[in-house]
C-alpha cells in the first residue's frame, strides 16, 4: 500500500515540474518561440501534426471509455454477447479512410515546406552590379568551434555569425575534420555539415539579436562530434542591414585597428613574437583571414563569450589561454607552455595578452 502511495507521489511530482518546467525555455535558444520565417513554418507544422495526434488520442479515448461504461459486465451480465459487426463495409471504410485523411493533412504541408525550404534556386541570382543579390555565407565546422566567411564581401570570423533581419540568408555547409550540426534553435532547424560535401539551405532572422536578454542568437552543433561536443556553441548577431553594412566596411579593414594603451601594446608584441606564435593561427584582420588553424580573432572584443561558452572576461580569458584543455578537451589549441619553452606565462603576460584581446574590436 505504501509503496503504491509513493508511486503517485512521486508521479504527481514529476507531472508538476513538468508544467512548471515547461515555462523556462529561453528566447535566445527555444524552438518554441520562433523569431524567423524558417522556424515559424517549421513551428507551425510542429502545431499541426500535435493537434492531429491530440485528436486522434481524445477520440480513442472517448470511445475507450464509452465501451468500458456501456458494456460493463455488472450491467449487461455474464452471458451478454455485444453485435457482431465483422465484415461491415461501413466501419472498415471508416477506420480505412479516416488514418488515410489524417496522413494526408498531415504529408501534403509537410512535403510542400520540405521542398520549399530547401530551394536555394534564388542564392546565386545575380543583382544589377553583377554581383549576388543576396548574403551568403560559408560555414566551416571545426574541432570544436565554428568559422563563417562572406565570400561576396571578402570577410571572414569566427565564432559569431552577424547577419541582417528580413531577408534571405544563404548557407554552404561544410566541415573541415569530422561531421557537425548547424542548428539555431529560434531560426530554423538543423542541418549535417560534413567533410566530403556541401550542404545548402537558407534562413531568415525576423528579429534583431539586440531586442533578447543576452543580445543573440544561440547557436549549437547538434551532432556528437567528440569530447567537447556539448561546447561546441556559437552565437548570432542579427542586426538592421544599416548595421550589417557598417559592420561588413569595419571588417574589410586589412589591417586591425591599433589598440590602446601600453598593456595592450605588450600583448600585441607578445601575440606576434616568436616564443608564442599565436598569429601563425589566428588572425586579427577580418579581410581574407580564412583557413587558419585557429579561429579568426579580428572580432574578439566584441563577442558573447570566451571560447564559445565562458563568460566574457579577462579571467575566464586568461584561464583559457594557459589551459585550454581544461575548458575543451580535444581542441587543437596547446597550452600557452607548450609554446613558450615549457615555461609558463606570467601574469604580467597573461594580462598583456588579455587586454589586447579585448581590444580587438570592429563594432563602435
Amino acid at each position: 500500500m505504501m509503496k503504491g502511495i509513493k508511486k503517485w507521489r512521486l508521479f504527481a511530482l514529476m507531472t508538476t515540474l513538468l508544467v512548471f518546467l515547461a515555462g523556462c525555455g529561453r528566447e535566445e535558444i527555444s524552438t518554441l518561440i520562433p523569431a524567423g520565417k524558417v522556424a515559424q513554418d517549421q513551428f507551425n507544422l510542429l502545431i499541426l501534426s500535435s493537434v492531429v495526434m491530440l485528436f486522434v488520442i481524445i477520440v480513442v479515448t472517448i470511445i475507450f471509455v464509452l465501451a468500458i461504461v456501456k458494456f460493463r459486465r455488472s450491467k449487461m451480465g455474464e452471458d451478454m454477447i455485444p453485435e457482431q459487426v465483422e465484415g461491415s463495409a461501413k466501419l472498415e471504410f471508416l477506420w480505412t479512410a479516416v488514418p488515410i485523411v489524417l496522413l494526408l493533412i498531415l504529408a501534403v504541408p509537410t512535403v510542400y515546406s520540405t521542398f520549399d525550404l530547401a530551394d536555394v534556386s534564388t542564392m546565386d541570382v545575380e543583382a544589377k552590379d553583377g554581383k549576388s543579390s543576396n548574403l551568403t555565407v560559408n560555414v566551416t565546422g571545426k574541432l570544436y568551434w565554428w568559422e563563417f566567411e562572406y565570400p561576396e564581401q571578402g570577410i571572414v570570423t569566427a565564432q559569431e555569425l552577424v547577419v541582417p533581419t528580413d531577408e534571405r540568408v544563404y548557407f554552404n555547409l561544410i566541415s573541415a575534420d569530422i561531421k557537425h550540426s548547424f542548428w539555431i534553435p529560434s531560426i530554423g532547424g538543423k542541418l549535417d555539415v560534413n567533410p566530403e560535401n556541401v550542404n545548402t539551405f537558407y534562413l531568415e532572422f525576423d528579429q534583431e539579436s539586440a531586442e533578447l536578454e543576452d543580445g543573440v542568437f544561440y547557436g549549437k552543433c547538434a551532432e556528437l562530434c567528440g569530447p567537447s561536443h556539448a561546447l561546441m556553441d556559437f552565437k548570432v548577431k542579427s542586426v538592421d542591414r544599416e548595421e550589417f553594412d557598417q559592420w561588413v566596411t569595419a571588417m574589410q579593414a586589412e589591417e586591425p585597428a591599433a589598440v590602446e594603451g601600453d598593456l595592450a601594446q605588450q600583448g600585441e608584441e607578445l601575440f606576434g613574437a616568436d616564443g608564442l606564435a599565436c598569429i601563425s593561427c589566428h588572425a586579427t584582420s577580418g579581410a581574407g583571414g580564412t583557413g587558419g588553424v585557429g579561429p579568426n580573432l579580428a572580432t574578439f572584443g566584441d563577442r558573447n563569450r570566451v571560447a564559445g561558452y565562458l563568460e566574457h572576461d579577462e579571467e575566464n580569458l586568461k584561464n583559457w589561454i594557459q589551459d585550454p584543455q581544461e575548458y575543451k578537451p580535444g581542441n587543437l589549441m596547446p597550452e600557452a607552455a607548450s609554446l613558450n619553452n615549457g615555461k609558463a606565462l606570467s601574469d604580467q603576460e597573461l594580462d598583456a595578452l588579455a587586454a589586447y584581446l579585448m581590444g580587438l574590436s570592429v563594432e563602435e
